[in-house]
């Protein structure tokens, strides 16, 4: 059966593609080997740098994220080396997991999956590495499953008080273009993203942002590769050329978005998404739920895990939203399966579609008598109507 109306894709990630994307993909894919490939090459590419704040290369895979997690330890790291991941959530464990089956001895830092990484944990542990043999120190910016951030500047300072030299790699795939990000301010190593989030973009770009530092160290080590491999992907970039066949029509689509990125402002687009997040929990709050983060400093802008009663399965409850109202929400994952479910505002995402589904989630628990206080809407709606001017001023 037909369902009228526009279908709520509210969870984390893949985020709503806005028409104005779809219609620069929708063009004949060009010769890759081409003059006029030349300038969409490094039209992305320089652009990519401007969205990572870096000034260092970004190397664009037609991959998932999970294939630029690979590529930043496979140009990198050795079998046999040490790397610390900070297990803020699901997506850290997959990391690691994923190094762990590349042969690197991957070890965890633990948290309780309801904070981002604690900047004087990381330093203790780091100072106890007297030897030095960590080489790599992983943390996730935005963690998905849990709608915590981590504090990546305070992590830099607490790797330098620790006297540590670890590259420092950052999982920014749901955190770019949507939370803060500042690659060469941060002194980030590798940073690591997809398209699918804050670039609203379908599937399928991955990227890795270098530093020089680990440049440099991907000359004298890393695992072998090929496909993934850095070097064979930088000689060509630098005339905007790739080494095999590009996702051509998601380049296109990706040159729109860094120029919607840049016509809205970078600082624009960060300050929506703190404002949206506000909006939310002040929504689940009201309800009378827990977020699942609960550290105010690591709130994420980019979605919100939301608690329910221990009596109460959250897949239940997004079945009837879907159900009902053509709402997709997150899931829970990993430990927090069946207790949480997500909201999505990131991406191209206003006040009304902001509104639109708070609405669908409070009609929800409605529908499932889920017990709440009624009006958590009307709460996000007051303060996004109090902030209001500041986003037209």
């Amino acid at each position: 059966m037909r369902r009228p109306g526009r279908h709520f894709l509210q969870i984390p990630g893949p985020s709503h593609v806005p028409d104005r994307i779809l219609r620069a993909m929708d063009y004949p894919t060009m010769d890759h080997r081409g003059p006029d490939f030349s300038e969409l090459g490094q039209r992305v590419l320089r652009g990519m740098q401007g969205i990572f704040k870096c000034s260092g290369p970004v190397v664009i895979y037609p991959a998932s994220g999970t294939g630029a997690w690979e590529a930043a330890l496979a140009n990198t790291l050795a079998e046999g080396d040490r790397a610390a991941i900070v297990e803020t959530g699901h997506f850290a464990s997959l990391w690691t997991q994923l190094a762990q089956r590349l042969g690197i001895n991957a070890e965890i830092i633990p948290t309780d999956w309801r904070t981002g990484a604690d900047p004087d944990v990381i330093e203790d542990y780091l100072r106890a590495d007297t030897q030095r043999k960590i080489k790599a120190l992983c943390v996730v910016h935005n963690e998905t499953s849990t709608g915590s951030t981590s504090r990546i500047a305070e992590i830099r300072e607490a790797m330098d008080a620790a006297g540590h030299s670890a590259l420092l790699m950052v999982d920014t795939i749901s955190g770019l273009a949507s939370a803060r990000y500042c690659q060469d301010e941060w002194r980030v190593d590798v940073g690591i993203s997809g398209s699918q989030k804050g670039l609203m973009l379908p599937p399928g770009l991955s990227f890795n942002a270098i530093s020089e530092k680990a440049l440099e160290v991907s000359k004298r080590s890393g695992l072998r590769r090929s496909y993934w491999s850095w070097q064979e992907m930088l000689t060509p970039n630098e005339t905007g050329y790739f080494p095999y066949t590009p996702a051509t029509n998601l380049l296109y689509g990706l040159a729109e978005a860094i120029d919607m990125l840049h016509e809205e402002g970078l600082e624009n687009v960060f300050a929506r998404h703190q404002r949206h997040g506000e909006a939310t929990r002040r929504a689940v709050a009201h309800w009378g739920f827990e977020t699942q983060c609960q550290v105010e400093a690591d709130y994420s802008p980019v979605l919100t895990a939301v608690r329910l009663p221990e009596s109460v399965n959250a897949d239940d409850f997004r079945a009837i939203t879907l159900k009902y109202f053509d709402m997709s929400l997150g899931n829970g994952l990993g430990q927090i399966a069946g207790k949480v479910f997500r909201i999505g505002h990131l991406g191209d995402f206003n006040d009304l579609m902001l509104a639109g589904t708070l609405s669908g989630v409070e009609m929800g628990l409605s529908l499932a008598k889920i017990s709440h206080q009624s009006g958590g809407v009307l709460a996000a709606m007051d303060y996004l109507t109090q902030t209001s001017t500041s986003v037209i001023d």
